[in-house]
């Protein structure tokens, strides 16, 4: 149906059974960095992941290599266009590079592996850029902030969420990334689209702010990736879908 796609934005996400750190919490209290952790969950947000029917990590299959094999399979619509191709990836402030491994990618031995696969997903965008940008594939990364979605009510009771929204409302005077709803956590992504990609930076992952008194806007911040691991971990990335395409190559034909 279509010769060309120009916008593709990677949303899918999960974060199954999230957990709180309230000892962390405290610690960060007691210490100053209360703010820092609470903006970005550092320290205070693990999860428990577990094998998908691929025999792949789930949260990272979900969050990144889903995507990927999505990309790759697109490749043909997305380069060589009169017009740029755009890539819009769905990141997070919780993506840090200490969560992350090239020997453990797929973060099976740990308990941050929404903060794993979304620093791969930075990863990953680096370098489509690198390698795509000639062709006119342009590759970006968003931060939504704190949105209250489905996901982020399934880390405390919904009755405590409640009670602490006056406080969230409060603390976005300090915290700008507390976006709260999702039309202002859509706010980077709809910005993106009216940019022109050849002069965006493919080393800054946009982020979607709120003022305390309710204004919307979008704050570039740069990516802390070194490009060395981001190439190796693409051709890990490869060679993991070489695997997914032969075992399902049936399928494909």
């Amino acid at each position: 149906r279509f010769q060309r796609l120009d916008f593709v934005y990677l949303n899918a996400g999960i974060m199954p059974n999230p957990h709180v750190n309230f000892k962390a919490l405290w610690h960060g209290l007691l210490t100053g960095r209360v703010l820092h952790m609470l903006t970005t969950a550092e320290g205070i947000m693990t999860q428990t992941d577990r094998l998908n029917g691929d025999g792949l990590q789930e949260v990272f299959a979900t969050n990144l290599f889903g995507h990927f094999i999505l990309v790759r399979q697109l490749e043909s619509l997305l380069c060589g266009n009169e017009k740029p191709s755009r890539l819009i990836w769905t990141s997070s402030s919780n993506a840090r590079e200490s969560a992350f491994s090239l020997s453990d990618y797929q973060h099976a031995k740990g308990q941050e592996s929404y903060s794993s696969s979304k620093y791969a997903t930075d990863l990953t965008s680096v370098v489509l850029n690198r390698k795509f940008n000639k062709q006119g594939l342009y590759s970006s990364v968003v931060c939504p902030g704190l949105v209250m979605s489905n996901m982020t009510y399934r880390i405390l009771p919904v009755f405590l969420w409640k009670l602490l929204m006056p406080i969230m409302w409060l603390i976005r005077f300090f915290a700008k990334t507390y976006t709260l709803t999702p039309y202002n956590g859509a706010e980077a992504h709809v910005w993106l689209f009216r940019q022109k990609p050849e002069y965006l930076d493919a080393l800054v992952k946009y982020h979607s702010c709120t003022s305390g008194l309710g204004k919307s806007y979008v704050e570039p911040r740069k990516i802390d990736v070194d490009e060395e691991t981001a190439e190796k971990f693409y051709q890990k990335l490869l060679e993991l879908e070489k695997q997914a395409l032969e075992r399902y190559s049936d399928l494909l034909d």
